[in-house]
């Protein structure tokens, strides 16, 4: 078979098959072939414009490619062993199809900036992909809350109670951390909608002339200015990898969480069986096991950005072929949460949460103590004194075994006489709740102002992710 690879005019042999081995890409680089074939068009008319080819070249050209995108799309045309890399092995379709002029694309461009511009179209579409997961995962997660801004529940500070909280509030703290991820997302887009495409292997070319109209054409609003950072920034992967880490980690907090409530000791919450496993020696078993992979993956996700990152850190000058380890570790990490989310999303879905049992708890271990803390500064008492006056209830409690709203009215007077029966409207966990009205806080009717808030911000969050990044 004819040698396709790219670079060998200059080697009077093949590469040892321990080279071509270590060398090939093409194995996990074939999904950018779509994208290349699609700059390819862009370079085929730049080509074009500075009359490179005629009017004729053209149009076979962009027909071959058209092909091409076809049997690629259709698994007709795909890749053999001996191909390097997706580009080797598009270049072999085309000189298959058209003869000598098969080559002439190659005239103005590098695989340096060739691969650069690929992995830019493609990521820009999968990003949007992944906000789409996030919102049905928000959305999923704003449904449970709306249904519970008026349970009540145990709030945890170094997992002991502290204070009751609204359990809807509870829930859309999620749902804020996730918003955030979107708000990356669509910073990171920003910073990635320029074309590397023209910068050649470092240079720039002297065949072709502005590569900004090639930019726009294929979705970008310009062209990077510097050619030599054009084809060795990856600045874009490890920052996509730092986001996907983050969305991991808040992924692990929620697993976190729901294999807690889903304890018999907390008692918070049933999954359903389709998203929970049995044992195979156990019979009684049911595990949580969307809520463990949920943690267990943030991991994997957290290792691909640390091993990136130290990839890049030694780089010199312009292109160096350790690049080529930027794609792996980001299409694991797009592929990983392409998995995840729907799992997470389903398991959130389908949950029911046992407001009974959360409300009995709330109140529990003296969760209370800061309303009477709160009650007195509210009678005049400097918070200082305030606060140890809770603490001698507590104490109290504690010796006696009971709850802080157990004590009766003689034993509450009898630790400070400011302790008068009216306190008791304050030792309800309801009351708790309902008197956090500050921004913010967890009062229903600021938890109902908060996810109406969240449901306008993923409105334009949709938008943006059923947007078009490139033109296709």
């Amino acid at each position: 078979m004819t040698d396709m690879r790219l670079w060998g005019g200059r080697f009077a042999g093949l590469p040892a098959d321990a080279m071509a081995a270590l060398s090939a890409s093409v194995h996990f680089d074939w999904r950018l072939a779509k994208y290349d074939l699609l700059a390819s068009k862009a370079h085929a008319r730049t080509l074009r414009n500075a009359k490179l080819l005629d009017d004729q070249e053209l149009t076979r050209i962009l027909d071959a490619l058209e092909e091409l995108r076809i049997e690629v799309a259709n698994g007709v045309f795909h890749p053999l062993i001996s191909d390097e890399d997706v580009h080797t092995a598009l270049e072999r379709g085309l000189v298959e199809k058209l003869g000598e002029l098969g080559g002439a694309l190659r005239a103005g461009r590098s695989r340096n900036d060739q691969v650069a511009t690929d992995l830019r179209l493609y990521l820009r579409d999968e990003v949007r992909s992944l906000a789409s997961l996030l919102l049905g995962l928000q959305e999923a997660l704003l449904a449970q809350a709306s249904q519970h801004a008026d349970s009540i529940a145990p709030g945890f500070t170094h997992l002991q109670h502290a204070q009751p909280v609204s359990f809807g509030h509870e829930l859309a703290k999620h749902i804020h951390a996730f918003a955030r991820d979107l708000s990356r997302l669509r910073d990171w887009d920003k910073r990635t909608d320029f074309s590397p495409l023209g910068a050649g292997a470092l240079s720039g070319s002297s065949l072709i002339d502005d590569p900004r109209g090639t930019a726009r054409e294929l979705g970008f609003s310009g062209a990077i200015a510097n050619s030599i950072d054009a084809v060795s920034d990856r600045d874009f992967v490890a920052e996509l990898l730092f986001i996907t880490s983050l969305i991991g980690i808040h992924l692990s907090r929620i697993g976190e969480e729901f294999t807690l409530w889903a304890s018999r000791e907390f008692g918070w919450v049933t999954l359903a069986d389709s998203y929970s496993t049995g044992s195979s020696i156990m019979p009684q078993k049911k595990n949580p096991d969307v809520a463990e992979l949920a943690r267990g993956k943030s991991g994997r996700l957290v290792g691909h950005l640390t091993g990136f990152l130290v990839t890049l850190k030694g780089l010199p000058f312009a292109y160096n072929r350790d690049l080529q380890e930027d794609k792996e570790p980001i299409f694991d990490s797009l592929d990983t949460l392409q998995i995840l989310l729907p799992a997470v999303t389903g398991m959130i879905e389908t949950s029911q949460f046992d407001r009974g049992r959360m409300a009995r708890s709330a109140p529990e271990g003296f969760a209370l103590a800061t309303e009477i803390a709160d009650w007195l500064v509210r009678k005049g008492m400097p918070f200082r004194n305030a606060h140890e006056v809770a603490g001698e209830c507590v104490r109290f409690c504690e010796a006696n075994g009971i709850e802080l709203d157990q004590c009766s009215d003689a034993e509450l007077s009898s630790i400070n006489p400011l302790l008068t029966v009216e306190v008791r409207d304050v030792l309800t966990a309801e009351g708790a709740v309902a008197s956090r009205t500050a921004f913010g806080g967890t009062a229903p009717v600021r938890v109902r102002e908060q996810l109406a808030d969240l449901a306008r911000a993923m409105g334009s969050d949709r938008a943006w992710a059923n947007s078009v990044s490139s033109a296709h």
